[in-house]
């Protein structure tokens, strides 16, 4: 029996995929996520998932960076963009850092259906209209690589210092003591080879659905988001 996994946090748009799915491949165990936090246990509970379907605006992700970690981590899960977002580069990107299918939300259940099987199959699929797109450049997989070597935990501190809260914040929601969350931030700055919680976000903000493109430096913070970013070891 095969199994599925979604990771949407949209309860209608999970219903409604969860019923062209049980159509499409009757006999099939479907597990559903709300969150980036409720899927990592998902996969920890279904290790032999056949196809994981992530929404790129998953609450504790951001851009690409879900996919990235997820990719890394649990190289054996095949993962399948379904997204909101329809832009052809975007598509691309996905692929480039992992994705073995990009689905428009805006798709028909027959093409769901057919992207999904030649997943199972083996083979990527994007839409037609994407072959000469271009895709990520040297600087976004340079910080995917970098990315790659968080561990979990390490990653979601990593996003929630994104969000702008203080390590004793962190400590609080995490249920650990702010002495962990600096072991923890110490390890981020080191693998990513940053020398500040800002520029940290900076790099994972390379895989932004929007780049970070080569704005000079006064103006990078306010591109990348980074005005809520907190001046904290």
């Amino acid at each position: 029996m095969k199994e599925l996994l979604i990771a949407d946090d949209h309860p209608l748009f999970r219903e409604a995929l969860r019923g062209v799915l049980a159509r499409a491949f009757p006999h099939t165990a479907i597990h559903e996520a709300a969150s980036l936090s409720r899927l990592y246990e998902l996969i920890e509970q279904h290790p032999d998932a056949d196809i994981l379907l992530l929404d790129l605006d998953m609450p504790g992700a951001s851009g690409f960076s879900a996919l990235v970690h997820l990719q890394a981590h649990c190289p054996q899960l095949p993962i399948v963009i379904v997204s909101g977002h329809d832009e052809p580069s975007l598509m691309r990107r996905a692929l480039d850092h992992g994705a073995m299918a990009y689905i428009p939300k805006s798709a028909d259940a027959a093409t769901l259906t057919h992207a999904l099987q030649s997943v199972l199959d083996g083979d990527t699929w994007l839409p037609d209209t994407v072959s000469a797109a271009p895709g990520a450049d040297q600087a976004e997989r340079d910080a995917a690589a970098r990315l790659r070597d968080l561990t979990p935990q390490q990653f979601r501190i990593l996003q929630m210092v994104a969000a702008g809260q203080l390590n004793k914040q962190i400590a609080h929601e995490l249920n650990v003591s702010e002495a962990t969350v600096k072991a923890h931030m110490t390890a981020i700055l080191r693998k990513l080879r940053a020398t500040n919680r800002t520029q940290a976000v900076l790099i994972a903000n390379r895989l932004g659905l929007t780049a970070v493109g080569a704005a000079g430096t006064a103006g990078i913070s306010e591109a990348a988001g980074l005005n809520g970013v907190r001046a904290e070891t």
